[in-house]
């Protein structure tokens, strides 16, 4: 079921009350993540070995819990499905004020896992609904910047908390995050529910998302884009700082100017793009992913370090762009390929893909970093590559990666995607 927008943009009054649960969620996010493992250590006796084992162990329980959703929201809506996040992860939080063991930071993190693993299994089919075929780039990317913003926001009121150092503050910023949940709980309150439209065939459920070739072939590109999308938190930092012996602030720098850039520029260039194949975008994103891995590579053997700092933000530009050109395409080409009956299914299935990524990566990226410069870039030029590769791919069999930007879905008789 699609919801008129009017004039077929991103209304922001219209919708304001989504659009300001999203604020206020992803503020919450900025606030904890980068002080997550900090907290734990600051306020139970724990060792960081056991914190991280907890936090992994949650992580891996999680990871059933999007596809479970799909099949919820193809069945009752996508709003109480989404609500039930909100409401998981503020007890989530909440809890955290009372953990002192090992197992009870598992279950704690377990519910916000699976309620993030459910929001955004979730979030792709409300703004599926909330925007026209043919805007829904825009609405991606508008989205894809507020949450940004609330992130670099969340990140420097975290900044600021922290200096001060006290179990106290710590405990302050985890009550934020859990109210942040709470507050967006009640604003999802008005946001309609995106429920199948009567008579629609919903026939074969997951045996049906899992057969559709079409579809696995996206959810692999994916895979490979969203792999991309963790180096930035897990490798980029790292190796600048403790690779290249670089200044600290050059990691908050790399931070900055990706939340600044996709913050500000996303829409901006999403509207550029209008009329554009979405598949050729995809294929540049996945180039400027590898055209930064490669200036990461070249900082190692910069003559001077005022010259390492240049080629490390010149790089993290490069791999902003790939950022910015994918994100929004990515999400409105797995939106529009899936039929209405079972797009909570076909979602949650891509979200896995996030998912997985996000798992496999920590382990992976730091192993290969920790073995020399050229092992942890090279490897991901060629994840780019195959990334590229898969989007060419599904150019090829996708109708809606072949759609031009801003150009409308095409659909069949029984639903399916075909032109």
């Amino acid at each position: 079921m699609t919801i008129p927008d009017s004039a077929g943009r991103p209304s922001m009054a219209r919708h304001r009350r989504f659009v300001a649960a999203i604020v206020i969620d992803s503020i919450g996010t900025g606030v904890f993540v980068p002080v997550s493992m900090l907290y734990f250590l600051a306020t139970t006796s724990l060792t960081l070995v056991q914190v991280g084992t907890a936090l992994t162990t949650a992580g891996l329980l999680a990871l059933p819990a999007g596809p479970l959703a799909g099949g919820l929201v193809d069945r009752y809506g996508a709003k109480p499905v989404l609500q039930a996040a909100n409401l998981a992860q503020a007890l989530g939080f909440a809890g955290y004020l009372l953990v002192g063991q090992t197992w009870q930071i598992a279950l704690c993190a377990w519910l916000n896992s699976a309620g993030r693993a459910v929001f955004f299994s979730c979030y792709g089919v409300t703004v599926t609904a909330l925007a026209v075929p043919g805007r829904r780039e825009h609405w991606f990317g508008l989205l894809g910047s507020v949450r940004n913003l609330g992130y670099a926001l969340g990140g420097l009121l975290t900044a600021v908390a922290v200096s001060f150092g006290t179990r106290g503050v710590y405990a302050a910023i985890v009550v934020v995050n859990a109210l942040s949940y709470a507050t967006a709980f009640v604003l999802m309150r008005v946001v309609p529910n995106v429920r199948p439209e009567a008579g629609q065939d919903a026939a074969g459920g997951w045996g049906r998302v899992l057969r559709d070739r079409r579809y696995l072939s996206l959810v692999a590109h994916q895979l490979c884009f969203a792999i991309s999308l963790f180096a930035l938190n897990i490798a980029i930092p790292v190796y600048a700082v403790n690779v290249l012996g670089l200044p600290g602030w050059t990691a908050g720098a790399v931070y900055a100017l990706n939340a600044l850039m996709v913050g500000f520029g996303q829409v901006i260039v999403v509207g550029w793009l209008r009329g554009r194949i979405r598949s050729r975008v995809l294929v540049a994103g996945h180039a400027c992913f590898a055209a930064g891995y490669l200036l990461f590579l070249a900082a190692h053997r910069a003559a001077t370090l005022a010259l390492a700092v240049g080629v490390v933000l010149l790089g993290a530009v490069s791999y902003t762009f790939g950022e910015i050109l994918g994100g929004p395409i990515t999400s409105t080409v797995a939106a529009e390929s899936a039929p209405d009956a079972l797009r909570g299914r076909y979602l949650a299935l891509n979200q896995l893909a996030v998912t997985v990524a996000g798992a496999v990566a920590p382990a992976a990226l730091s192993g290969l970093l920790s073995t020399g410069a050229a092992a942890i870039w090279l490897p991901l030029v060629g994840v780019s590559v195959l990334g590229a590769t898969l989007a060419t791919t599904i150019g090829k069999l996708v109708p809606a990666a072949h759609s031009r930007i801003g150009g409308v879905e095409c659909r069949d008789r029984t639903g399916s995607q075909g032109c």
